[in-house]
C-alpha cells in the first residue's frame, strides 16, 4: 500500500507548503489556490482513492497571521488509510473554493463553517447560515466574539 502523504509529495509537491507526521496521522498544508487540484487528485488517483470527505472545520487562531485554517479529514475505504489536509487563510480575507463539486457531502461542512467562523467557499452555490437563523450577526466561534453579546430571537419568516 502506498504512503499517501509521500504520493502527494511527489506528485504535487509544488502545492503542499509543509507536511508532517504525529502519532501515525499525516497532515499537509496546500497552498489555498491549489486546493481543488490537490483534492481531486487525491480522489481520483489509482492508490490512494481517497473517496470520502470525513469531516471539514474551521480554526480560529486568534493572534496569528494567517489567523484562519480550514481542515479537511480524507479517508479511503479501498486502501483504509487517512489524510489531513489543512488551508491557512488571513484574517482579513478568510475564503476559499467549494469542495461541493468533489465530495457532494462538503456542501453542509461549508456552511457550517461559514455559519461559525465566517469562512466562505467560493461557487458554493447556497451559503448560508446552517445552525443559526439568517439575523444572527457575526460568528460564534470566532475567539473575538463577546461571550456576553446577547442576540435577539427572531421568529419564522411569513
Amino acid at each position: 500500500m502506498a504512503d499517501p502523504l509521500a504520493v502527494l509529495l511527489a506528485a504535487r509537491g509544488d502545492a503542499v507548503l509543509e507536511s508532517h507526521e504525529r502519532l501515525g496521522d499525516a497532515t499537509a498544508v496546500v497552498d489555498p489556490v491549489e486546493l481543488v487540484a490537490v483534492m481531486r487528485f487525491l480522489r481520483d488517483s489509482d492508490g490512494l482513492d481517497f473517496e470520502m470527505l470525513t469531516d471539514l472545520t474551521g480554526v480560529d487562531y486568534l493572534g496569528r497571521e494567517p489567523r484562519f485554517e480550514v481542515v479537511y479529514h480524507l479517508y479511503s475505504v479501498k486502501h483504509n488509510h487517512r489524510l489531513r489536509i489543512v488551508v491557512r487563510l488571513p484574517e482579513d480575507a478568510p475564503e476559499v473554493d467549494s469542495l461541493v463539486e468533489v465530495w457532494p457531502s462538503a456542501d453542509w461542512m461549508e456552511r457550517e463553517a461559514w455559519d461559525m467562523y465566517g469562512i466562505r467557499f467560493r461557487n458554493h452555490g447556497d451559503l448560508r447560515r446552517l445552525l443559526l437563523y439568517e439575523e444572527f450577526e457575526g460568528h460564534p466561534l470566532r475567539k473575538d466574539y463577546p461571550k456576553e453579546r446577547r442576540q435577539p430571537l427572531i421568529g419564522p419568516r411569513n
